[in-house]
């Protein structure tokens, strides 16, 4: 299954990219995420993991390992859950109104029935979208703060 969020910001591909980066200020923005547990020194090259954790109520411990890094131009992880795996993939593209990021998630739920296609539609794509969507709209806030 397939999410796919993008929003426009003022600023540069840069300083987007810095912050995007910037494990240190996730918890201020990702959505669900209550802290970082590690992060590999070579984030955000290949082969780097980072490994978080939300809150009560939301994925547990994730894991995500760098598949590809382009310096200004993006980043595709590896993400592993207790409920999915999946790709997911960030670009920072330069408009003319400062910087286009755009965030896709591939997943696939792990514990599989005949019913999971349904539930994903009526339960699980809309959410993810929406917390794709806070997510980019929270790092929109923290990249025009200085």
């Amino acid at each position: 299954m397939n999410v796919r969020v993008g929003q426009t910001f003022p600023g540069s591909v840069p300083a987007a990219e810095r912050r995007w980066y910037d494990t240190g200020r996730w918890v201020s923005w990702v959505d669900g995420l209550a802290r970082v547990l590690s992060a590999s020194p070579e984030w955000p090259a290949a082969g780097a993991v980072v490994v978080w954790e939300s809150g009560p109520a939301g994925r547990g411990r994730v894991r995500e390992c760098v598949v590809s890094y382009e310096p200004l131009s993006g980043q595709t992880v590896e993400v592993h859950d207790d409920s999915i795996d999946g790709r997911q993939s960030v670009s920072f593209q330069a408009v003319e109104e400062g910087v286009r990021v755009e965030l896709e998630l591939d997943y696939r739920i792990r514990r599989r029935s005949i019913v999971t296609p349904l539930v994903d539609r009526l339960f699980v794509r809309r959410p993810m979208a929406s917390s794709l969507e806070t997510t980019l709209a929270r790092f929109g806030a923290q990249l025009t703060e200085h």
